[in-house]
């Protein structure tokens, strides 16, 4: 049954600009435009998800525009990302395309997808692409705390995310606490550390504790952390098993045992390795 997030039960992130972001998100990434996208989409929607998250270098923006729009769901109830890919020059343009390519009047949120060339050259672009109304509101990805300074140092609109990736074994408490002090929210990328984390021996053993799938627990546990979650699946059953995370709570044994998994040092890097 689809259910409307509300704040009121802890589904619901306010970001700095008063937008109201669902705390888990359908994530596509490596998902192929084409039916298989376009049904995953369908069927978060049908699941309850309220939050879809895509990116122009994805390659799969008119899936999961057609998934929205064969879901019945109304487009105001659904919170829609989109990315820049910095490859390009021109934010706001881009943005315009992607609208097309989406088959809708403007996405809730629009973020850089890493800061190639720079934290600050991309970001007037940004704030254009806000003022023309194509996304109502901005933010970024894989930005370090350094790169967070940088382009809040510049900007007149400053970003409400900040979309990364984070799980106990990417548990990066410095760059979290600096986008706590402005305001930033974080979202969680990769949080099932695309599959291999759900072997490990501690998350296993606290999701047979709390009666849980291994996933449910690494989804909670970013949760538990304040962070908005994205949950990347093309499987129905998968989909669906994913949003079952707002009903359980991790005890505080539990969420110590699962933050003694990061292996970054609490780093304030949003990326170890950069691709960019």
């Amino acid at each position: 049954m689809s259910t409307v997030p509300n704040a009121g039960d802890g589904r619901v992130q306010i970001l700095a600009d008063g937008a109201r972001m669902p705390r888990l998100a359908l994530g596509v990434w490596q998902v192929p435009n084409g039916p298989e996208c376009v049904r995953a989409v369908r069927w978060a929607l049908e699941a309850g998800y309220r939050h879809i998250d895509t990116a122009q270098a994805y390659g799969n923006e008119e899936s999961v525009g057609q998934g929205l729009k064969d879901s019945g769901v109304p487009r105001g109830e659904v919170f829609l990302t989109t990315k820049f890919y910095p490859g390009h020059r021109d934010p706001a343009a881009e943005a315009e395309r992607s609208l097309g390519r989406l088959g809708v009047d403007y996405v809730d949120l629009y973020l850089v997808h890493w800061p190639q060339g720079g934290a600050t050259w991309a970001w007037p672009g940004m704030e254009r692409a806000r003022e023309l109304g194509y996304a109502r509101s901005i933010g970024v990805s894989n930005f370090g705390v350094r790169e967070l300074e940088q382009v809040t140092a510049e900007a007149a609109v400053a970003p409400v995310a900040d979309q990364v990736q984070f799980s106990p074994f990417e548990y990066r408490r410095a760059l979290l606490d600096a986008a706590k002090r402005r305001r930033i929210a974080v979202e969680a990328y990769s949080p099932l550390g695309t599959g291999r984390h759900l072997r490990d021996t501690t998350v296993q053993r606290v999701a047979s504790r709390v009666g849980r799938t291994p996933a449910q627990v690494l989804l909670r546990w970013c949760l538990q952390h304040g962070l908005v979650v994205l949950a990347k699946s093309t499987h129905r059953e998968r989909i669906q098993e994913n949003a079952q995370i707002f009903d359980f709570t991790l005890s505080d044994e539990d969420m110590a045992a699962l933050d003694a998994l990061d292996q970054t040092d609490g780093t304030a890097q949003a990326r170890e390795n950069k691709w960019w």
